[in-house]
């Protein structure tokens, strides 16, 4: 019986803001990087990812070569879990840029980290807080979930260390394509599992990592606005857009 992983997704993916309804006249140009994939699973089996769906595929959520102004240097991830972007940075003043969807734990850590692990369809268990506030959804899961289709982490998942020390603090996949670009109910910072794909494949463990605070993401990204979609806009094209609808 799969009951027990339907309910964890019903728990962690749903408990996401809605998909906006507008769908874009026609696909981003590079949509050919969000169609289905046929990857292998943690015991060999073939597992199907599905496309995204072009109306996940916003401006801020696609992956996208972009400017990119901060102080970091080429190969660094860096993560702003306001903005919700991640960013690879590529040097000469570029890095790509992907939309990221911020659980709770997205924001408990800042600062600099390292890519400590990294694991394909990983496994997940639940923190003993969350056992002990939520027994009926996860106490049958306190030993651990297998990685697979029914698993929140997705289809690979990078693991932040500090000081040779795992910060808890995970970039990861999902299973529910929606909730990119929202703020989610748990987990960390997750990624269209093509993204996190991609990215599991361009940077070794190793690789430098820095989390912006709050103050760094106003800095650099500009003051933002949540949607009644449940997606960030900058403040000032809200602005403009109310204003113009006023007159």
């Amino acid at each position: 019986m799969r009951l027990v992983p339907l309910l964890l997704v019903v728990g962690l993916g749903l408990a996401a803001c809605a998909p906006a309804a507008e769908t874009p006249t026609q696909p981003p140009p590079d949509h050919g990087v969000y169609g289905a994939r046929t990857d292998t699973g943690p015991n060999g089996e073939p597992i199907e990812i599905n496309a995204v769906r072009p109306a996940y595929l916003t401006e801020r959520n696609r992956r996208q070569r972009v400017p990119y102004n901060g102080p970091e240097g080429a190969g660094t991830i860096v993560v702003d879990p306001y903005a919700r972007f991640l960013y690879h940075v590529l040097g000469n003043g570029e890095a790509m840029r992907y939309g990221v969807a911020v659980g709770q734990a997205g924001k408990n850590f800042q600062g600099s980290a390292t890519i400590g692990r990294k694991h394909a369809w990983p496994s997940w268990t639940p923190t003993a807080n969350m056992v002990r506030t939520q027994p009926e959804l996860y106490g049958p899961l306190k030993g651990g979930l297998r990685g697979g289709v029914d698993n929140p982490l997705g289809s690979r998942a990078l693991y932040l260390y500090k000081g040779g020390r795992d910060t808890m603090y995970r970039i990861h996949g999902t299973m529910d394509p929606s909730s990119i670009g929202k703020a989610t109910s748990a987990g960390c910072i997750r990624l269209f599992n093509q993204d996190i794909m991609d990215l599991f494949d361009e940077i070794p463990s190793g690789t430098a990592v820095k989390v912006r605070t709050r103050a760094e993401s106003l800095a650099l990204e500009g003051p933002l606005v949540e949607l009644p979609n449940g997606y960030l806009a900058p403040a000032g094209e809200v602005q403009t857009a109310e204003a113009q609808a006023a007159q």
